[in-house]
This record gives C-alpha cells, structure tokens and sequence, in this order.
C-alpha cells in the first residue's frame, strides 16, 4: 500500500477492523474516512438493521467532501454496512448524499489487500477471510451494474506485488549486513496452497518470465517498478499446521484421485492447477527452516 503514493492525500473510505484510521494513516494515507463516519453523516444509508434505522429524516448533508477512492484493508465486522456503503461510494461518484442517473464507469479507485477465501483457526473448517467480503462486493456490484468491479492494486499473497515487495525488504537487509553477494534464490512458506504455494509458485514464473522480457503478460493486481532483480527463483514450502493438513479431506490441499481442486483464489488471478503445487511439504516451520539449510549446504 506504501507503494501507491499517488492516492496518499486523496480522500479515501477505508473498511476493515480495529484501528483502521491509524493503520491507514501509516501507510502513508492522510486522508481517510471510516464506514462508521460516513455511516453518522448519512444515517439513512445503513437501513438493514432495523434498530440502527433513524427514527427521524434527518436533514440532508451538503458540506461533505467528496471521497476520492476505497481503501479495503480487511474484513468489517458488519458486513451489510459496509457493502453497502461503499457501493454508494462507487454508484454516486464519492458522494453517497446524492444518486446519479447513471453509475460511472471507470469508478473510483479501490485498493484491496488480503485476498485469502478463507483462513484456519480454532475452528475445525477454515474460517472467512477478506477474500469473501471482496467476492461479495464484486458480485453485488456486477449484479446492480452489469459491470465488473476493478481494483487498482491488490495486496497480499498471492499477488506479486507483494513478493516484489518481500523481496525489496530482504535485499535491503542483506545490504544492512554488508553481504556483497546478491540473493539469488528465495524460499516462501505457508499453510495456504491457494495463497502461499500458489503466489511463491506464480512469482517463481514472473521470475522465468522476466528474463525472457514477457513478465507483463503475467500480473494481476498490479506491479511494482523496482530496480531489475538479481533473484533467479523462488520455492514454494507447504506447512501442515494451518488450512492445509493431509489427514483432512476437506483442506485445501492437492487434489486426491484426479480430480481437480476448486479454485479459491481472487477472480483476477487465472487458476492454475500447477501452480498450487509445491516444491516442497514438510510438517511444520522448523522443518521448512531445516530444509532450506539443507538444500543451501548449510550445516545447523
């Protein structure tokens, strides 16, 4: 998100979860407006929860400045408002107070991170991610315009702006140690075959790509123009402790007798079976961390 400065002093609705105004603001938006403001200055747009509805028409707002763009940074708790909040936001131009005739299109800037479906927790079957708000708003947002929700960047695995980004960081750290050799090779571990194996999988074939100058024709969800990589690969490493586990059936894990996974990743990512693949499953991270050292020679 840091890497989008030309949104950073737009006026940006922002939707998620705990501190969200702070969390923006230090990535480098200065100017945010939360679901729960907008919802205090237009009342009369949350109308699902009949205790939350006014009991009064309030007056209607003209000194509200006009929002810019929508910064999704992770799944909301009420759902409902946040939908359709933000998909006023998108039909009225940035000005949920008034309706137009005709939705605009192109329509406001989004960004989004964390794409994942679903995650692992306590919970014995994965749990909703931020992948399913977004597929709720896409849908949603297809259904009222007959148009397809478009996001300027999307953050998080497996997109590979964010493996850009992870590999910037660790060049930057080999170059606070003083390690005069670049790092050629990188090494991805999770839990996630959709996000984790599957962005370290589509990165290593950005990586392929590049050489060869065909690296556009790959990316989804935008990409970063940083100085050319050293980095000549990068390894998928798949954990057993988290949404993927061999003993569950119903994990997202590779596909048993044949038959193909259903895909869970974002819409703007192209399913590819192989990509789901890893290099390597091991049970858990000390393992992945053994392994690398044993396949860079290293002795512990």
């Amino acid at each position: 998100m840091k890497l989008f400065s030309q949104y950073h002093d737009k006026r940006m609705l922002v939707s998620g979860q705990g501190p969200v105004m702070e969390n923006a603001q230090a990535l480098g938006f200065q100017n945010v407006v939360t679901v729960d403001e907008l919802r205090m200055a237009f009342p009369v747009l949350d109308m699902v929860d009949l205790e939350r509805r006014p009991k009064t028409t309030p007056l209607l707002r003209n000194d509200f400045p006009a929002i810019e763009g929508v910064l999704l940074l992770g799944e909301p708790i009420r759902w409902e408002t946040s939908l359709q909040l933000i998909m006023d936001v998108l039909l009225s131009n940035g000005n949920p107070g008034t309706g137009l005739a005709t939705a605009p299109y192109p329509h406001l800037p989004v960004l989004a991170s964390n794409v994942d479906l679903l995650w692992m927790a306590e919970a014995k079957m994965p749990r909703f991610g931020h992948g399913t708000f977004l597929l709720c708003l896409e849908t949603i947002y297809q259904k009222v315009t007959g148009k397809e929700l478009r996001y300027e960047g999307l953050m998080g695995k497996p997109s590979i702006l964010t493996y850009q980004y992870a590999e910037d960081l660790i060049r930057q750290q080999a170059e606070r140690r003083g390690w005069a050799a670049p790092i050629q090779k990188l090494y991805a571990v999770g839990d996630n075959p959709m996000s984790d194996v599957y962005g370290a999988n589509l990165f290593h074939q950005y990586l392929q790509m590049e050489k060869r100058g065909r690296a556009e024709e790959l990316v989804a969800g935008g990409l970063w123009k940083q100085r050319p990589s050293a980095t000549q690969s990068c390894a998928s490493i798949l954990v057993c402790t988290g949404v993927y586990s061999p003993q569950k059936p119903g994990s997202m894990g590779p596909a048993h007798g044949g038959a193909e996974p259903p895909f869970h990743g974002h819409r703007d990512f192209n399913f590819s079976p192989g990509l789901m693949e890893a290099s390597h499953v091991v049970n858990d991270v000390n393992e992945a961390v053994q392994l690398v050292f044993h396949q860079e020679g290293w002795t512990l």
